[in-house]
């Protein structure tokens, strides 16, 4: 087999093709959280705490070789957290519901048939042995 078909089988199959499919997914969905922390969590929560701006906030740690500062931006690494924080709540919630719905639903315990009529006369006998001894 040449390794161009092999390439071509490796390609074509579905796991491949969902795990690309995700790939853009994930992708998106990803901005789309950056933009809800970025413009969405954050100004009010900067509000809330006293009209602070997490974007902006840094550290001063020196300066460069032209003068300007060399900035630790603690800010964008808050920013960043929050977003991984509701990106996992949001993987998680979507696991747990394929999850849900991957689960067989139990079967209801089966009921045991009714004694026929020999099992209760010998049950009756039985009873009465039991009784003699």
């Amino acid at each position: 087999m040449s390794l161009i078909s092999e390439f071509k089988e490796f390609a074509v199959k579905g796991s491949v093709i969902d795990l690309a499919v995700g790939f853009v997914i994930g992708g998106a969905f990803g901005k789309v959280v950056s933009s809800l922390v970025s413009d969405l969590i954050m100004p009010p929560l900067g509000v809330i705490i006293g009209r602070v701006d997490f974007s902006k906030m840094a550290l001063q740690i020196g300066t460069n070789p032209k003068g300007g500062p060399v900035l630790l931006q603690y800010g964008m690494f808050v920013n960043a957290v929050i977003a991984f924080l509701i990106v996992a709540f949001a993987l998680f919630m979507i696991i747990k519901a394929v999850n849900r719905l991957r689960r067989a639903p139990q079967p209801a315990p089966a009921v045991p048939p009714p004694p026929t009529k020999s099992e209760e006369l010998l049950g009756e006998i039985r009873d009465l042995l039991a009784k003699r001894a």
